[in-house]
């Protein structure tokens, strides 16, 4: 697979993990809260990993169905994708 390839997967997960992480704390504090939309957003873009880990590590989302269902299938799909188009 190509390297630009992987810092992608990195970065997207690590960036989609970190606001998932802002969305829970300012949740806690009664702030602002990040769109629904941008959480999905990110993780469908290659974060659903990211999403996934930090929706069970935060104790965040995890009755929305949503994202109970919607990131691991996201998840699923994005390693098919990977699989079936991997760059040898």
């Amino acid at each position: 697979m190509n390297i630009m390839l992987y810092w992608y997967l990195i970065i997207i997960n690590f960036i989609t993990f970190l606001v998932f992480a802002l969305d829970k704390r300012k949740a806690k504090k009664g702030k602002w809260r990040i769109r629904v939309r941008t959480l999905l957003g990110l993780s469908f873009l290659g974060g659903a990993a990211g999403g996934l880990v930090a929706m069970y590590t935060f104790r965040h989302k995890t009755k929305q169905k949503i994202f109970k269902f919607g990131l691991p299938v996201m998840l699923v799909l994005q390693m098919i994708l990977l699989f079936l188009f991997r760059v040898q």
